[in-house]
This record gives C-alpha cells, sequence and structure tokens, in this order.
C-alpha cells in the first residue's frame, strides 16, 4: 500500500512539474521581435537603453525594414511579432487578411514627414512638371496623392516615381527627381544637399486628412502573450515621457544610437504628435463613442482603404465593412493601470 501511495505521490509530481514546463513555455517566448525602420523615433529610447528588454523579461529583437509593404511580408512569415510602421500599409494588411490588429497609435504625423524639392521649385503647385519620388506603400505616398487629389497640384502633371528611401537619395544625386515625398534620414540627407520644404503632412489635418504611425501585432502572439503586449505599451509610453521631460537628452540618445546628426533627429522627433494613453482610448482615436459611431481611427482607417481602392493598391472586394474589428484597445486599457 505504502508502495501504490509513494507511486502516486511520485505520479501527480511528475505530471504537475510537466504542467508548470509547459505554462513556462507560454509564460514568454525565448525573444520578442520588433520591426523597425531605423528612423529617428521616440521608441529607440527603449532600444537604447534596453528598457523594452527589461520590462518584458526576454531579449529583443530588433528587425530593420525599408518600407510597410516589407513589414506585411515579415508577418506574412511569422518572422517579427510587433511592428511601429505606417497607416496605410497597415490598412492594407487587414484587408488582405493577415492576422494583425492594432493595438496603439504612437504618432500622429506633422513635419516628420514632408516634400521636398529643388531650390527652383517655389511651392506645390511648382511641381507640376517636376518627377516626384515617394517610398511605395507608405505613409508618405498617402499624404503625396492626398495632396494632389485635394487640388494642390495637378496630378496629371507630375510624374510620380515609386523609390525606397535609400533609392530616393541616390536618384536625387544623379538628378533623376526633382523632389520627393519622404522622412529622414533620406529627407535630410535631400535637405542638405539643397532642398528645401513645400509642404508637410500635418498640413492636411484642415483637409480632414489625419496620417499616423501605428504599432501593430500578430494576432496570435497578443492571444499567447497578452501581458507582454501591455508591458510594451507601458514601457513606450515612458519613453514618451521621457521625451517630454528632456526631449535635448532623447534626442542626444537617438541620435547618438542611430548614428545620426542631432540636429535631424531632434527635427524628426518634433515632427511628430504622441498622444497619451487617455487621448488614445477617446472615441477621437480607439475609444468608443456614445452615439456608437466608429473611432476616429477607424474612420480614417476606411478613408486609407478608400484611397488604396483608387490608387490600384487593393481590391475593392476585399475592404472590410468596418475597421473597427482590427483595432483592440485592451492592451491599452491594461498599460493604463
Amino acid at each position: 500500500m505504502k508502495s501504490l501511495t509513494t507511486k502516486l505521490l511520485f505520479g501527480l509530481a511528475a505530471a504537475t512539474l510537466a504542467a508548470t514546463a509547459v505554462a513556462d513555455t507560454t509564460a514568454a517566448p525565448a525573444e520578442v521581435r520588433f520591426a523597425w525602420a531605423g528612423a529617428p523615433r521616440v521608441w529607440v529610447l527603449g532600444k537604447a537603453d534596453k528598457s523594452f528588454d527589461q520590462a518584458l523579461g526576454v531579449p529583443v529583437k530588433w528587425v530593420q525594414f525599408n518600407t510597410g509593404a516589407d513589414v506585411l511580408a515579415l508577418f506574412a512569415s511569422k518572422q517579427i511579432d510587433i511592428a511601429r510602421f505606417g497607416s496605410n500599409p497597415a490598412v492594407s494588411g487587414y484587408a488582405q487578411g493577415l492576422p494583425i490588429e492594432l493595438i496603439s497609435v504612437p504618432e500622429i504625423i506633422t513635419t516628420a514627414e514632408q516634400l521636398v524639392v529643388r531650390a527652383d521649385i517655389r511651392d506645390v503647385k511648382g511641381i507640376e512638371g517636376r518627377t516626384i519620388a515617394y517610398p511605395p506603400n507608405s505613409t508618405a505616398q498617402y499624404a503625396l496623392e492626398a495632396l494632389l487629389d485635394r487640388g494642390h497640384a495637378d496630378r496629371t502633371k507630375v510624374k510620380l516615381v515609386p523609390l525606397k528611401p535609400a533609392e530616393i537619395v541616390a536618384a536625387w544625386k544623379r538628378g533623376d527627381i526633382d523632389g520627393a515625398y519622404a522622412w529622414d534620414p533620406a529627407k535630410a540627407q535631400l535637405v542638405a544637399d539643397g532642398a528645401h520644404v513645400v509642404f508637410s503632412t500635418g498640413d492636411l489635418r484642415k483637409d480632414g486628412v489625419l496620417i499616423y504611425n501605428n504599432f501593430v501585432v500578430s494576432k496570435e502572439f497578443a492571444a499567447k502573450y497578452p501581458q507582454l503586449v501591455a508591458a510594451f505599451l507601458k514601457n513606450y509610453q515612458k519613453k514618451v515621457e521621457e521625451y517630454r521631460q528632456d526631449p535635448e537628452r532623447a534626442a542626444a540618445t537617438i541620435a547618438a544610437t542611430l548614428d545620426q546628426p542631432l540636429d535631424s533627429v531632434r527635427t524628426a522627433l518634433r515632427g511628430m504628435e504622441y498622444p497619451t494613453i487617455a487621448e488614445l482610448l477617446s472615441a477621437d482615436y480607439l475609444g468608443a463613442s456614445a452615439n456608437g459611431a466608429p473611432s476616429g481611427i477607424a474612420r480614417a482607417q476606411a478613408e486609407t482603404a478608400a484611397f488604396l481602392v483608387k490608387a490600384g493598391q487593393l481590391q475593392s472586394t476585399r475592404v472590410p465593412a468596418s475597421f473597427v474589428p482590427f483595432n483592440n484597445a485592451s492592451f491599452l486599457r491594461q498599460a493604463e493601470n
């Protein structure tokens, strides 16, 4: 009897250890993979001080990309878990059925992305008869198309060329293009070589166009590690507060981390608005409206989808009836506490 009892106890202990082992493997992954563009943004502070690694309790792998299309490919091949990238490639991803969802809007783009042109072009109207480059499937392309759609220049008289950021700089130096709608460091390199700004993305706000960057997560990762998603957002908000408290120090840290000129980093960081979690949970962004209307971001996503269809980058049959299901504010609510 004693032998049987002992065997039962040993069996129960072994089963408990096995269950614990399974629980441990789901409690945290070996690493968390962030997709980033290598641009000067506030979350780079968390790369510099490794606070994301500390907050998540596992190493963070930073996977660099060039365009939003790259991010979608990385999500599709399950090579990343969380990404910070532009609004319109994300909308394209939702519509195409990628298992991803928006978890936050870290930045509203104002002057971080701009149309920069040669010295003899005095205003936006002056790009008519010229060649203008843009990174394809990006917020910069969306802004460029939006300003043309709203009559700031005659679209039929502007030659548009899709190029990656590094290709934009090379094309400028060769004299192949007369300007570009881009972000730093490419934008800064053109300005250093004689270009000047004639339009900023923030100028579109008066036309009712909201262009932003988003944090997007793999649904599989979010379902498996919800505590890590909340911890990520909480640590990001700490980095925003660090920037607000000492913008100069934050800019210097980011410039050193990226090996980019301090002046261009400082300018890029000032070119964004950073909503608080409370603001993001309002109906203006991701919160529910009292009258049941879609949130501000869901409306912006619908407008972005319409643009993508018009631009031939998305089939109309793929556009969902609502983008509300693709926005998950629950992790922001957890991060707020």
